[in-house]
């Protein structure tokens, strides 16, 4: 029904964050908040909206947050303001944010590497962002590197930066162990996106049954998901009916 929310869902979880943080850097609430946001991206959010933002008078404050999403330029100029009047690791991250979000990937990257020093070199959502980024960027050897630092993290079994070290790991040759990654993603009625990749990748390793299982898989569960649940991942189901043709 709304295949632009699904084929965009990270970029709009992504402005969803950095709206929240921008408000609540600006009220004042970062240690209550910042890292629930950060680090529970979509529920955090809108808890952090309806318990911080929704009080009447802060209508206008989301619908400046929101303008940002049809203007993302005028965001990044004004980040790039913040950060020039403060250069502060949270300004960084927020612009670099910004930067990825825009497809300004180098921009990007180059704001997270030299915030990558000290105690930030454990930042949980820094090491996602550049797994993130160098993957964009081809740099296969280094989000494993980053990635094999959130292996143990509660958060890394179910998150986008997993796939990519699944993918990287193939990208690089380690074929036996990118297999195991992609088989612990295999779980059904979740991980779609993840779950068709692996399909892929049992294509590319001629494995041509396993992939139409992991595929027919995919469309069957389609039935028995919630409404939200198909609109979320309408376009892994699409794909995987396209490759079962």
């Amino acid at each position: 029904m709304f295949p632009f929310l699904s084929n965009n869902f990270y970029y709009i979880t992504g402005a969803l964050q950095l709206i929240c943080v921008l408000h609540c850097i600006k009220k004042g609430n970062q240690n209550k908040w910042i890292w629930i946001i950060v680090f529970l991206p979509v529920i955090g959010s809108i808890v952090y909206i309806f318990s911080e933002i929704f009080t009447g008078r802060e209508v206008s404050q989301v619908q400046s947050g929101i303008s940002s999403l049809i203007n993302p330029s005028g965001t990044v100029r004004k980040l790039e303001e913040n950060l020039r009047f403060s250069d502060t690791f949270n300004n960084r991250i927020m612009l670099a944010d910004a930067y990825l979000a825009t497809g300004q990937t180098d921009k990007a990257v180059a704001l997270y590497e030299s915030s990558y020093t000290g105690a930030f070199t454990e930042n949980e959502h820094l090491l996602k962002q550049l797994i993130i980024a160098y993957s964009q960027q081809q740099r296969y050897t280094e989000v494993i590197q980053k990635a094999q630092k959130l292996y143990k993290t509660p958060q890394f079994a179910r998150s986008q930066a997993h796939l990519l070290y699944a993918m990287a790991l193939e990208h690089t040759g380690n074929i036996a162990q990118a297999e195991k990654e992609f088989k612990l993603m295999n779980v059904r009625y979740s991980h779609f996106e993840a779950r068709y990749q692996y399909g892929l990748f049992l294509q590319r390793g001629h494995q041509q049954q396993e992939a139409k299982a992991i595929f027919t898989a995919l469309v069957d569960e389609a039935s028995h998901l919630s409404s939200r649940e198909r609109s979320s991942n309408r376009v892994w189901i699409n794909k995987a009916k396209e490759a079962l043709k």
